[in-house]
């Protein structure tokens, strides 16, 4: 299978505004999330259009990754991002919404898999180790931040 969609959605309790300033303070990462990016470094930045390089942890390593990436003021982001290392290349899109709890995040991965023996394990690996990952690394870590 070269094609996987991933897709979730979580609440976090607190105003949009604050859920939004964290996920998209990508030079803040690293402080934010550090078992999901070690280093992340702005190329170039127009307007709300930015190039990213990063080093990003995940399955036990620490590979790069480049995104272009368009910041939705208050809404979220999308990215298109290449991993070279691993061969595979996708489009995120984190969306927020306000909802009467506080914020849902809508997070959607497209990952396409350019490396013949990575798609014998992706689907298992990728679609179920992945989300669970992100969910722990990441809406955790957003929580513990913000519902004080």
């Amino acid at each position: 299978m070269k094609h996987i969609h991933l897709e979730d959605s979580w609440i976090i309790k607190a105003p949009i505004e604050k859920v939004f300033n964290i996920i998209t303070d990508f030079e803040n990462m690293p402080k934010y999330f550090p078992k999901v990016a070690e280093s992340v470094t702005i190329t170039k930045r127009e307007g709300n259009n930015l190039e990213i390089e990063a080093q990003v942890r995940s399955f036990g390593t620490t590979f790069p990754v480049k995104m272009k990436t368009k910041i939705l003021p208050r809404r979220g982001f999308i990215s298109d991002n290449q991993s070279p290392k691993f061969g595979t290349s996708g489009h995120e899109e984190l969306l927020l919404e306000k909802v009467k709890d506080g914020t849902r995040i809508n997070y959607i991965y497209e990952v396409d898999i350019h490396k013949r023996w990575l798609r014998i394990i992706a689907k298992p690996l990728i679609g179920w180790f992945a989300m669970k990952a992100w969910e722990k690394a990441v809406v955790n870590k957003l929580r513990k931040i913000l519902e004080k």
